[in-house]
């Protein structure tokens, strides 16, 4: 057992009277202990709970970023004059919509914004519908490339993506206490904001609960970034939903959240959400996207797509944006980003096999 842990546990686990919260470098000592296992199984679930039960403040997810960022992965800076958006996804995935952030992304890569993602397989609590498993039905196996071969990749189309199991083998205990608990720890909230690219970023990371917009604003503050997008969106993720209005949080130079709401009838968006089916449907009804064909999941890419343009810097409005963002699409240059992609990944793996990485 951990007596130093032992006090952290304390803390937070103490109760509304008498619990404190931990400072920013004891929230980082604590994530370091939690990853490399120098506290105990009884320690650490416990841990997990009460700090759910108590809720983060910043300052703890600060340090908890301070011990991913000094222990994990990051993919190196590329040369571009944009500042590389890191999308923050829930990593135990979809089971309500069909998500459209990879083909947002391809969109965005096409025009020249790069994209970082990050995210495993099909985890706890949710055991969704995760990123990975997406690209690799679109012919992408991010799965099986190295930190060293997804930086080339990245920086020959402007897509990349971490693939925590492999290249963050550190947090893979987590999930085994994610599961036992069925509740997800204050981790999931961190890992929104968690940033593995090491340039100049703009992160945008969905939420479902209002006051996590405020707990992610102060947090970025304490970490000195400035460039964010905070969407609440489709469970969680950085989708923007179609059937209300989309709540956005926008960072301003007083640092301050500018509100902007987003309503998909005013943009002559049907007020629908793509349910998720099969993922055998969701990769046809996607592939049908970047044939430039028609379809509901069409009117979901154009809606998040004329949104990332106008907010990237690419298009000047959301009317222009969801106007090139139909043009590209019909045009067939996404689908040829995808295939770039898929072939620059395939020849990279397949180099990663031969040379035993």
């Amino acid at each position: 057992m951990s007596n130093l842990f032992r006090q952290f546990l304390q803390k937070v686990g103490s109760g509304n009277h008498t619990g404190e919260n931990l400072t920013r470098t004891e929230a980082a000592t604590a994530t370091k202990m939690i990853l490399l296992g120098e506290a105990t199984p009884a320690q650490i679930g416990a841990f997990l709970i009460a700090h759910r039960i108590k809720r983060p403040t910043a300052d703890e997810l600060a340090g908890m970023l301070d011990a991913y960022n000094e222990l994990g992965p990051k993919l190196q800076p590329i040369a571009t004059e944009k500042p590389v958006i890191v999308f923050g996804i829930p990593y135990d995935g979809r089971t309500r919509t069909a998500p459209i952030s990879p083909i947002t992304a391809l969109l965005l890569a096409t025009v020249g914004q790069p994209v970082v993602m990050h995210g495993g397989d099909r985890l706890p609590t949710k055991y969704g519908l995760p990123l990975a498993e997406i690209w690799q039905g679109l012919g992408v196996n991010w799965t099986s490339l190295s930190l060293e071969k997804t930086q080339q990749v990245f920086a020959e189309t402007g897509i990349g993506f971490v693939y925590t199991p492999q290249h963050f083998p550190l947090i893979n205990s987590l999930w085994e206490y994610r599961d036992q608990l069925g509740k997800r720890p204050p981790f999931a909230t961190m890992e929104l904001i968690w940033c593995p690219y090491a340039g100049d970023v703009h992160i945008i990371p969905g939420f479902v609960h209002p006051p996590t917009e405020a707990l992610f604003q102060s947090t970025l503050g304490l970490h000195n970034i400035t460039k964010y997008t905070l969407v609440k969106g489709l469970e969680g993720s950085c989708d923007l939903p179609r059937d209300r209005t989309a709540i956005i949080g926008l960072s301003s130079p007083t640092g301050e959240i500018e509100r902007l709401h987003l309503a998909p009838r005013d943009y002559d968006i049907p007020a629908k959400n793509v349910p998720l089916g099969t993922t055998e449907e969701l990769l046809t009804e996607m592939q049908a996207v970047l044939a430039g064909t028609a379809t509901e999941l069409m009117e979901t890419a154009l809606w998040n797509g004329g949104f990332y343009l106008w907010r990237s810097g690419i298009s000047p409005d959301m009317r222009s944006g969801i106007a090139t963002a139909k043009e590209l699409f019909m045009s067939g240059v996404v689908a040829d980003k995808l295939k770039q992609l898929s072939q620059l990944s395939r020849v990279s793996c397949q180099l990663s096999v031969v040379n035993g990485q």
